[in-house]
């Protein structure tokens, strides 16, 4: 019997990480995109979302990639769908450093994942989740994101925008617990639209 790799820990150190070389990969454009939003489908879920990252960033260990809320903003502005955009892609550390921040607040937030996916909810109340979740998040994206970006301006019509937020939302269930840093980054890497 074979131990686990260390990797699908996401408090498990960097460096051992790239030794194992699960943290060699850089994100496409795609990849990038997909990471952000949802990163700001966290935001939307947790009032204090921005916070709570910061937090776990130290929790992580990631000061080293992420010492403040600044340089953390940094990182997600490659994704040139938002307003003001960074040229260049993530180094493989950083890439791995946001993974492992969003699996590890798709974690603390899985319990809120759960009802909105549950079926066992009643109706009315998973209608409200989701339209909290629908607000919140066009409200991020009009603020942050280029509206004159096709793939913005996708995000905001209603008839798109619900099937994308339950994609994302999926995502980040499918991101906690164990094994979750290996299926996002999987997700993440993944060429197909």
């Amino acid at each position: 019997m074979t131990d686990a790799p260390l990797t699908n820990d996401p408090s498990a150190p960097l460096e051992q990480a790239a030794e194992n070389g699960s943290s060699t990969a850089v994100l496409s454009r795609r990849g990038l995109e997909r990471l952000d939003l949802l990163l700001l489908t966290v935001e939307a879920l947790d009032l204090n979302g921005g916070e709570a990252m910061i937090w776990a960033t130290r929790q992580l260990g990631l000061q080293d990639q992420f010492p403040n809320r600044v340089e953390l903003w940094k990182r997600r502005c490659h994704n040139p769908l938002r307003r003001t955009t960074r040229r260049g892609q993530l180094g493989s550390l950083e890439t791995e450093a946001l993974i492992r921040l969003l699996c590890s607040m798709a974690d603390r937030l899985y319990p809120l994942l759960h009802q909105l996916l549950s079926a066992k909810e009643p109706q009315e109340i998973n209608q409200q989740r989701w339209a909290l979740l629908d607000q919140r998040l066009r409200d991020l994206i009009e603020e942050r994101m280029n509206p004159r970006r096709g793939a913005v301006q996708r995000l905001l019509l209603p008839e798109q925008a619900e099937a994308i937020q339950r994609r994302m939302v999926l995502a980040l269930a499918l991101a906690a617990g164990s094994g979750g840093v290996d299926r996002l980054r999987a997700s993440l890497l993944d060429p197909t639209p």
